[in-house]
């Protein structure tokens, strides 16, 4: 289940609301072009302004619209381990096949604080639990051992490996990396954590390119290297210019430029600046994507 390229889908909105159709529109286009997973409410989705209410419609709808086709990741992460309790097991009610657990954010805790949280969650949703570390985002660093530790128990499957640091990564995939699948959070290091063992990535560019994405992995899982590198080479302006600003202000703007959706944001993401939005109109049209 945890292969291939899987894609971090924004949530479109419309007049304030979550746009239902534009967001089933786009899981149908994802499938049809290749793509291996849905990973709804994640960082991309807007998780974080999503109520409780809306998270929930939002993992339905895609379970619904799904249908089975393609493994869905549901985003059930919290700073709160009780939070996430209840997020993961309305995600196992709504039929969703796994969920994506970021650590906490703000409250920062400690190494044995980030097992026991998992842990916790492991213990009360019985669920495959893929968990997801971005230090960036989130003020902590879930280390490889830490990592380890958690790889024993039987539903926690996989892990996002976000922090950008391709050692980390490559301790990550030594210690457990027969015992969970590897996944890259950074759309760039897909290729080089695969080449240490990762076995896909949970992607941004996908939203944009999920073809090429999902064809890049695999690509390098059949061994052919020069092509997944050439696809790499290919994809490189565009995963540098998806983050021109804060995820997810660029790809939305990109998505409204192929007509896909309405790039609505919620506060405090806005709209996206005219020199940053003029340079990422450009990769756009350099890759043909419009």
């Amino acid at each position: 289940m945890f292969t291939g390229s899987h894609v971090a889908i924004v949530t479109p909105f419309r007049k304030g609301k979550v746009d239902e159709r534009a967001l089933g529109d786009l899981i149908e286009w994802q499938i049809a072009k290749g793509t291996n997973g849905i990973v709804p409410c994640g960082t991309t989705g807007e998780s974080a302004t999503l109520s409780h209410e809306e998270h929930n419609r939002v993992i339905e709808l895609t379970v619904e619209v799904v249908r089975r086709r393609v493994p869905v990741t549901a985003g059930t992460g919290s700073n709160s381990t009780d939070e996430a309790i209840s997020l993961t097991k309305h995600a196992k009610e709504a039929g969703a096949d796994a969920a994506l657990l970021i650590t906490p954010y703000y409250n920062k805790p400690t190494q044995e604080g980030l097992y026991r949280h998992y842990k916790a969650i492991a213990e009360a949703v019985d669920l495959p639990l893929v968990l997801y570390n971005i230090p960036g985002r989130t003020g902590v660093n879930m280390l490889p051992a830490t990592v380890a530790r958690l790889a024993v128990i039987p539903n926690i499957v996989g892990v996002k490996e976000g922090s950008g640091v391709i050692q980390q990564a490559s301790d990550i995939v030594q210690t457990c990396g027969g015992r969970l699948a590897v996944l890259a959070g950074d759309d760039a290091m897909t290729l080089p954590m695969m080449a240490v063992g990762g076995q896909g990535v949970i992607t941004v560019t996908a939203n944009i390119a999920p073809t090429e994405m999902a064809n890049m992995v695999k690509a390098f899982a059949a061994g052919n290297i020069e092509e997944a590198r050439r696809l790499h080479f290919q994809l490189s302006p565009l995963f540098a210019a998806l983050f021109y600003e804060t995820n997810p202000i660029p790809v939305k703007e990109a998505l409204g430029m192929m007509g896909k959706i309405d790039p609505e944001l919620r506060l405090p993401l806005c709209p996206m600046g005219k020199e940053n939005r003029d340079k990422l109109m450009q990769v756009m049209k350099e890759a043909r994507f419009i």
